[in-house]
């Protein structure tokens, strides 16, 4: 073909080519090669070549089509909230477990319900990137290592036989502000590691006499027998007391190695999740702010962290290289990990069971937020916390002085 009919054929097939769909763009080149005798990508160059107004003919962009409404990502975000914003996993087992109460409470259709139902984690992560927050601060902890009964105490090697409920681990959690000066509120908190079913209880200081009895409480309101009890070296475990009550009802007593707290990781997480998460870092002193603890840890606060809050379990870890991967199993409440279990209080677990169909998780997520206002309301602040943190600066600055001027640190530096 002649040069000049064949560019004269190119213009004359340009707009019909940039105005055709992507599938018809490929007919309409074929035609082009086979009629001219052209390369491919040549024929391409020469439709998008000199002389073309591309802004005349330009077609409408069409994006990818929204599988959700925006209705359904706001309901995902309100669960989202009043769940106490978990992750993207543990989020989606949620909206499936959760859904009687969030079609009654946001008036869903069965349409829209399968919608927030078929919500992937990414998709979750897409929608709530912009409003999630992440607040993360650090405490160092105050416990100090006890010296009673190191040697009868084991220290624990290996892990626990996880395959049946009952074995678990303790931490305290202090709750003394920016001073440690006198007696403040403490958190007794016990998980359980193959469930991870957790109870906790508040103490005013971390006397041996006052650990006893909430451990007790905790151990008659377990729904297991107590098997095993894990702890760190402080003095508030490692004594006669606390080894006496687990010898007279055979209950094993284990003990992690000093500054390692990987040996007690599923408290530590707890100790997050459970307690620093919802109360913070501030100082509570008085019986009454013990009271109201107690009285959320008792009741609502348990309930909804063990019957509808899913959590993950790490499988095993893979290293590659020198990275290391790792496995959870798929999220599950505690009660639902514990029905599963061997060695766990059948009746209570039927109980428990039957008490969670009757349950609103949306109600507890709303009492457990004004009884955590009430209690927040209760942390020390002011003028006399102010001078505490004064008093303990000024210890620190007077004990640093008197170790500086000591002649025996004189003639070491020398």
């Amino acid at each position: 073909m002649i040069k000049e009919f064949r560019m004269a054929y190119v213009q004359s097939i340009k707009e019909r080519y940039l105005k055709a769909s992507r599938a018809d763009k490929g007919l309409v080149l074929d035609e082009l090669c086979r009629v001219c005798h052209l390369n491919r990508k040549y024929a391409i160059t020469k439709i998008r070549g000199e002389g073309f107004e591309r802004d005349k003919i330009r077609r409408k962009r069409v994006g990818r089509k929204r599988l959700y409404p925006s209705k359904i990502l706001e309901v995902a975000e309100g669960v989202w909230r009043a769940a106490g914003y978990p992750w993207s996993a543990r989020l989606k087992v949620i909206l499936e477990e959760w859904g009687p109460w969030i079609a009654a409470r946001y008036r869903l259709s069965a349409q829209d319900q399968a919608l927030l139902q078929r919500l992937s984690p990414s998709t979750i992560d897409r929608a709530l990137k912009g409003k999630k927050i992440a607040l993360r601060r650090r405490l160092y902890g105050r416990t100090k290592p006890g010296t009673l009964l190191r040697r009868q105490i084991p220290v624990r090697t290996d892990f626990f036989d996880v395959r049946q409920a009952g074995w678990t681990e303790m931490d305290l959690v202090s709750h003394s502000g920016r001073s440690a000066e006198g007696e403040f509120a403490q958190t007794l908190n016990i998980t359980d590691i193959a469930s991870t079913w957790t109870e906790s209880r508040a103490v005013l200081g971390k006397a041996e006499r006052n650990i006893i009895p909430k451990l007790e409480e905790m151990r008659q309101g377990f729904p297991f027998p107590l098997r095993g009890l894990d702890s760190d070296n402080g003095s508030e475990f490692i004594n006669h007391h606390l080894f006496g009550y687990c010898d007279s009802r055979e209950i094993g007593f284990t003990r992690g190695r000093p500054y390692k707290k990987d040996d007690n990781a599923h408290i530590e997480q707890k100790n997050w999740t459970h307690v620093r998460k919802l109360i913070g870092w501030d100082r509570y002193e008085t019986p009454a702010s013990v009271a109201a603890l107690n009285d959320l840890y008792r009741n609502e606060l348990r309930l909804y962290m063990n019957l509808f809050q899913p959590s993950v379990k790490l499988i095993r870890t893979v290293r590659i290289g020198s990275r290391k991967v790792r496995h959870y199993d798929e999220p599950r409440t505690p009660l639902d990990r514990l029905a599963a279990l061997p060695g766990a209080d059948r009746p209570k677990v039927e109980a428990l069971l039957h008490l969670r169909s009757q349950l609103d998780p949306f109600a507890l997520s709303r009492i457990i937020q004004k009884k955590l206002e009430r209690i927040w309301a209760m942390r020390q602040t002011g003028k006399r916390a102010a001078k505490k943190d004064v008093v303990s600066d000024l210890q620190i600055s007077r004990t640093l002085a008197r170790t500086l001027s000591s002649p025996r640190v004189v003639s070491s530096s020398l």
